[in-house]
């Protein structure tokens, strides 16, 4: 799972997940939709490969890219794992959070005093 982290670590690598989750793409046009070398997109294409993310299938002498769907439900499960646990910390920070604001206004508001004859107005007949 480390390696597929890693993998989807650089911005480059995970826009390509973007596309080839779309379709299936040649690596041609893939590196044509980047200001990097081809060879810079073909190092992106080689270690998402390994990492079981994509799927290479070759055509003559163009290699076609497509997502493996089975590497992201991997990725899934471990976040999936992870995000119950996150969303607890984050109610809990949340609530502290909420707690100590409305008890820094309370003390810059201080005690609410009425004054004398300032109460409701009186009906009057």
């Amino acid at each position: 799972m480390d390696a597929v982290l890693a993998a989807i670590a650089e911005p480059n690598r995970r826009a390509i997940l973007q596309m080839v989750g779309q379709r299936e793409m040649a690596a041609g046009e893939i590196a044509a939709q980047f200001a990097v070398t081809r060879p810079a997109v073909s190092h992106h294409l080689s270690v998402l490969k390994d990492v079981g993310l994509l799927l290479e299938r070759r055509d003559g002498t163009r290699r076609l890219y497509r997502l493996r769907p089975e590497g992201l439900a991997e990725l899934r499960a471990f976040l999936a794992e992870l995000w119950p646990d996150a969303l607890q910390r984050f109610k809990t920070v949340a609530e502290a959070t909420v707690s100590a604001d409305v008890e820094s206004s309370a003390l810059a508001i201080g005690p609410t005093r009425h004054r004398a004859g300032q109460g409701e107005p009186k009906n009057r007949r």
